[in-house]
C-alpha cells in the first residue's frame, strides 16, 4: 500500500521495541527517513541493523528535555524536518495494590516515563511540522485507558493521561496541518509479555505456553482471538495513521486488542 509519504521524515521512539521496530520497516518502505531513539545503545543499535543504511539512531533519555532536543538536534543535523512522529517509549511500571503497594516514587516513575516523555517530545517536533502545514503524531496508549486492570494503576493513569493530551492537542494542531492520534494495543508478542509470562509461568509451575493460555482464559477473556498480538499488527494500524492518506483522522485512539476490551468507546 503507498502511503503517499515518500520522503517524509519519520521519528520513532522507544525505537528498540517490538512495535516501533515493525513501524519503522513500514514506513522505510515507503520511502521515508528514518531517525530512531532509545536508551539503551545495544538494542538501538540492532534494531538499526534489522533496517540496513541510512538510518540515523540517536542514544537519548527522554526524561529530560534535554534528551528530547538532543533527538532534535540529530534530526537537524542529518539535513531533515521532522514531519511524523511516532513515540512508542514507555513502561509498564509497578505493580501491585494501588495503595499498599505503590510507592510516591513509584507513581513518578511511571509518569515521567510514559506521558510527560510526551510531552517533550511534542514541544520539540509538533511546531515544525505546524510551520510547514503537515504533520502525523502517533501516541501508542493501551487497553488499559478503557479497561484499567487494578494491579496496573500507575500504567492505566498514565497513559490515561497521554491520551487525554493528545486529544487536546489534536483540536488546536489540527487546523495548522498536524494530525494527532493514539494507538491502544492489548498483550502484543512483545519483550514486555514475554516477561509477564515468564514470572506467570514460575509462579504457577505451567510453561509458558500454558501461561499465555491460562492468561487469555482467565485475565482476557473477552481477547477472542485467544492468541497474543504481532507487532507487525500494530505497526500496520500505526503506520496508517502516519500516511498521507489519513487525512481526516484526528483525536483517535485505535485500539488494536482483538476485542479485549468489551467496551465500545474510547
Amino acid at each position: 500500500m503507498d502511503l503517499n509519504i515518500k520522503g517524509r521524515t519519520a521519528v520513532i521512539s522507544g525505537a528498540a521495541g517490538d512495535m516501533a521496530l515493525e513501524t519503522a520497516k513500514i514506513l522505510q518502505g515507503d520511502g521515508c527517513n528514518l531517525v530512531l531513539t532509545d536508551i539503551d545503545d545495544g538494542e538501538l543499535s540492532e534494531a538499526a541493523a534489522k533496517l540496513g543504511d541510512g538510518v540515523v539512531t540517536v542514544v537519548a533519555d527522554l526524561t529530560s528535555q534535554d534528551g528530547a532536543d538532543k533527538v532534535a538536534k540529530a534530526v537537524s543535523d542529518a539535513g531533515w524536518q521532522a514531519d511524523i512522529l511516532v513515540h512508542a517509549a514507555g513502561v509498564t511500571g509497578a505493580k501491585g495494590d494501588p495503595l499498599a503497594d505503590i510507592s510516591e516514587d513509584d507513581w513518578m516513575h511511571a509518569w515521567n516515563t510514559d506521558f510527560m516523555t510526551a510531552v517533550r517530545m511534542s514541544k520539540a517536533f509538533i511546531p515544525g511540522m505546524n510551520d510547514r502545514g503537515w504533520g502525523r503524531v502517533v501516541f501508542i496508549t493501551s487497553e488499559n485507558v478503557a479497561q484499567p486492570y487494578p494491579d496496573e494503576v500507575v500504567y492505566n493513569s498514565s497513559k490515561s493521561a497521554l491520551l487525554s493530551f493528545a486529544k487536546g492537542m489534536s483540536q488546536v494542531y489540527a487546523q495548522k496541518g498536524t494530525l494527532i492520534n493514539c494507538v491502544a494495543p492489548a498483550f502484543i508478542k512483545t519483550d514486555m509479555t514475554d516477561g509477564m509470562m515468564e514470572k506467570r509461568s514460575e509462579e504457577r509451575g505451567e510453561s509458558f505456553d500454558e501461561a499465555v493460555e491460562s492468561f487469555l482464559e482467565e485475565e482476557r477473556p473477552h481477547l477472542v482471538l485467544k492468541r497474543r498480538g504481532r507487532p507487525e499488527e500494530v505497526a500496520f494500524v500505526i503506520a496508517c495513521l502516519c500516511s498521507d492518506r489519513a487525512s481526516f483522522v484526528n483525536g483517535s485512539n485505535w485500539r488494536v486488542d482483538g476485542g479485549a476490551v468489551q467496551a465500545i468507546n474510547i
